[in-house]
């Protein structure tokens, strides 16, 4: 296990990460003391305990929010997808239609020559 050290409202803690993430973990502990900075420009010294939470209700906040618009989007994914397919199974009987009316207009065009060699014989 790697191990890092972070700072979160200037104070400094040694966290365990997997191999390989700990940019990672120092990216996302800056990213959560952004949000006790703000807090705590916001309202003051009001307790390392308490602008902790506060900080992990916004993040769960925005996560929240962020689950509600991926949902938002499978569902149009889905949406999308179904008129996709709606369109391409269309567009398969086009073709068999098609194919269908240039099979029989071949067909009265042999007919055709048919009958005409027979007429000019």
């Amino acid at each position: 296990m790697a191990q890092v050290t972070v700072s979160i409202d200037g104070k400094q803690y040694r966290m365990a990460c997997d191999e390989g993430q700990e940019e990672h973990l120092i990216d996302l502990a800056e990213r959560f003391d952004r949000y006790v900075l703000h807090l705590k420009d916001s309202f003051g010294e009001i307790g390392d305990q308490r602008l902790t939470v506060m900080a992990g209700i916004m993040v769960m906040d925005e996560l929240s929010e962020l689950q509600k618009r991926v949902k938002g989007m499978e569902s149009e994914v889905l949406t999308l997808r179904k008129t996709r397919d709606d369109a391409l199974i269309k567009a398969d009987k086009n073709d068999s239609v098609l194919t269908n009316a240039l099979g029989a207009l071949a067909q009265r065009m042999e007919d055709l020559t048919a009958t005409l060699a027979v007429n000019n014989a």
